[in-house]
């Protein structure tokens, strides 16, 4: 999703700018080589994510040239300009009428192929701009590091870097394009941030001014990134997985530079070959020394054993097609994985490295990596909201206390409406937060619902963060508590040249403690706690 103008400050786009114009189909409209530039650009910036560089369909649905012809320029552009009843947005505002009709005749014809990215070409991308000599040896600030939060800057290619408790910017930090998630480090002392160009920076909070150590582009598309957790393997190694080219790199944990790359194309669930398997969520087993790899249109779960990289293992798990994101249970065993166009989370027992089973939940799931709390009929559940349904359902989790429950949908809310990204809570509250940012609704997207858990099927309350922040317009998404599970940010997202803030709530009484506006904020989205991010508490 994107918001705003065509104007990016952020890193160069390096998949889009290395395609060129490929063969025209018979019958495809006529392009000249800027029109097929600049449909590139925007397919890649726009629409890849969701429907494959290679547009044979994942989150969104296939359009390669067999459909896209039959359908011709004036559907596309319809379907681009109204988005869709299936989660996928009304791009009129954001792209207009020139740049979607761009973009629909560049749909019907080839897809570019894309540049590989081998190891050698990695390596040269690879910069320890502090080495581990020459870094602290001790905390050098006296921030408190547990309520730092990581906060992306979506279109100026930066994080800021926010102190929880004054509310105020420590830094901000150059990152790669659109940067999609930061995570932490084991010790809580890094904090590693993967842009959606594949671009990998290392920051040491440590520093008297946090900042960067290291950076790796090893891919040219990317979604996401984790560091080892298991017990004696602290911060021993990190995890990049790419979107493009189709493959994972296994890079030291202090320094990144990069050690073992595997691909992942391959064979799918049903027994067919598929040249884009893209690796999405990553997460870190506390079972063994494992990561588990969403191995997107593969419907595989990928769990690699990184004790040995010489002699690298790895298991195979039989999931759902088109995993996407997803998050572990209360105990950290189980990872409940969403397979978001099957509409099914399937749930992996990270001790047997095996499926669990494969459950039914409502229209393309997306729960960031869900909530878990303590429902009051039917014990501990994981929950996710959806982009396709106003629904959040609720998933039992303990099959030791409650195994009547366990792995079922035990109870459905129904929240503002479909478009929701994130549904949050945390251990200290009895509050449920969902967004709802892909909305079609300015009213709806604009605000988030808040369920009492102790009293779920009351209703929600909505608050409206945009009105809160004193802002006319914006996108609300992504509640994230603070560390000691006391407040709630919320972004509001605009575009680049418009006024963004985050609201902080009082997660008690759902009062406004803080606005924070900043000329730095530009397009903030996601926020990523250290210390719920360290210990995976959601």
């Amino acid at each position: 999703m994107r918001i705003g103008k065509l104007v990016f400050t952020g890193a160069a786009l390096t998949l889009a700018s290395q395609l060129s114009m490929g063969t025209a189909f018979a019958g495809a409209p006529k392009m000249n080589e800027a029109e097929f530039a600049q449909g590139t650009k925007l397919y890649f910036e726009r629409c890849a994510g969701c429907h494959g560089v290679l547009r044979k369909g994942a989150t969104g649905k296939p359009l390669t040239t067999d459909i896209t012809l039959e359908r011709g320029t004036e559907a596309l552009e319809a379907m681009i300009t109204y988005g869709s009843e299936g989660g996928m947005p009304s791009w009129e505002k954001d792209l207009g009428a020139k740049n979607i009709n761009i973009l629909a005749r560049y749909l019907q014809h080839t897809p570019p192929q894309p540049p590989e990215k081998g190891m050698a070409d990695i390596k040269k991308t690879w910069k320890l701009t502090v080495p581990p000599s020459k870094r602290p040896k001790k905390q050098m600030n006296s921030y408190n590091l547990d309520n730092i939060f990581s906060v992306t800057l979506r279109d100026a290619g930066q994080v800021a870097l926010i102190d929880g408790d004054t509310k105020k910017i420590i830094t901000v930090v150059k990152t790669g394009y659109a940067v999609h998630i930061s995570r932490l480090s084991a010790s809580g002392r890094y904090v590693y941030v993967v842009g959606r160009d594949g671009k990998v920076v290392m920051i040491d909070l440590w520093m008297k001014t946090p900042g960067e150590v290291a950076e790796l582009h090893p891919c040219m598309e990317a979604r996401s990134v984790e560091t080892s957790k298991f017990k004696g393997w602290e911060d021993k190694y990190g995890i990049v997985g790419c979107y493009w080219p189709p493959q994972y790199v296994i890079t030291d944990g202090e320094t990144l530079e990069p050690l073992r790359m595997e691909g992942t194309r391959g064979m799918t669930i049903d027994n067919e070959y598929h040249p884009e398997i893209r690796v999405a969520a990553i997460i870190a087993s506390h079972e063994k020394p494992e990561f588990f790899l969403n191995l997107k249109e593969a419907g595989k779960v990928l769990a690699v054993d990184y004790s040995d990289l010489k002699n690298l293992k790895s298991t195979s798990i039989d999931a759902a097609k088109f995993l996407h994101d997803g998050g572990w249970d209360r105990t950290h065993r189980y990872f409940m994985s969403a397979a978001n166009k099957s509409n099914i989370i399937s749930v992996v027992d990270s001790k047997t490295t095996k499926l669990v089973k494969n459950v039914e939940v409502g229209e393309i799931p997306h729960p960031g990596r869900g909530a878990n709390f303590i429902h009051p009929k039917y014990g501990p559940v994981w929950a996710t909201s959806h982009l396709g349904d106003d629904t959040i359902a609720m998933i039992g989790t303990d099959p030791v206390n409650n195994k009547k429950y366990a792995w079922t949908v035990v109870d459905n809310l129904t929240g503002m409406g479909g478009g929701s990204l994130f549904v949050k809570t945390h251990p200290k509250s009895t509050h449920l937060w969902v967004d709802d940012p892909l909305n079609p609704d300015a009213e709806t997207y604009g605000s988030v619902a808040v369920f009492d858990i102790n009293n779920l099927h009351k209703g929600f309350k909505v608050l409206n963060v945009v009105k809160d922040a004193g802002l006319t317009g914006g996108r609300a998404v992504q509640p994230e508590y603070n560390a000691t599970g006391d407040e709630v940010w919320i972004s509001i997202w605009n575009g680049e040249t418009e006024t963004s803030a985050i609201v902080v709530y009082d997660d008690k009484t759902l009062k406004v403690k803080n606005v924070i506006k900043d000329k730095r904020l530009i397009t903030p989205t996601g926020k990523f706690n250290v210390k719920n991010t360290m210990h995976d508490i959601y």
